[in-house]
């Protein structure tokens, strides 16, 4: 996690994630960098503790992304789902990594991560694997489509 918080300057959610989190964040959310939450519904910035500010962005994913890269000090942005906003940028050709982290509890059925991208749409190489007790993480970097 202190590797992700160094690395990360901002952060891109959907309005799922963040209504499913705002609630357990409370006061002082993990994020520590702004966050910009897709949204169709308008609601002013939030600003939290430990620098978080959830600012709610309402004209698509390449607004968001660009106010996102306006603030991160040239460090990364982090897209941190929901599946939706995933696919959106990534099927917009603006994911450069995948850092996808498994976890052994069953939910049901899920939303499955690649579905309707099309084939070829998410061709992978493994960068890394972290294994621990509670989760494996695994990175991927994402290959351009020819």
């Amino acid at each position: 996690m202190r590797e992700w918080f160094e690395a990360t300057g901002a952060v891109v959610m959907g309005r799922l994630v963040y209504d499913s989190g705002e609630e357990h964040w409370a006061d002082n959310p993990p994020f520590r960098a702004p966050v910009f939450v897709l949204t169709n519904r308008p609601r002013p910035t939030v600003v939290k503790e430990g620098g978080t500010s959830f600012t709610f962005v309402t004209d698509g994913i390449h607004s968001a992304l660009d106010l996102a890269k306006a603030v991160s000090g040239g460090r990364n942005v982090d897209i941190a789902g929901g599946t939706d906003t995933f696919q959106q940028y990534l099927r917009a050709g603006l994911v450069d990594e995948l850092q996808p982290h498994v976890i052994p509890v069953l939910l049901g059925a899920g939303l499955r991560l690649f579905d309707s991208l099309g084939p070829g749409a998410h061709d992978l190489e493994p960068i890394r694997v972290v294994d621990t007790p509670g989760a494996t993480h695994v990175k991927y970097r994402v290959l351009k489509r020819t």
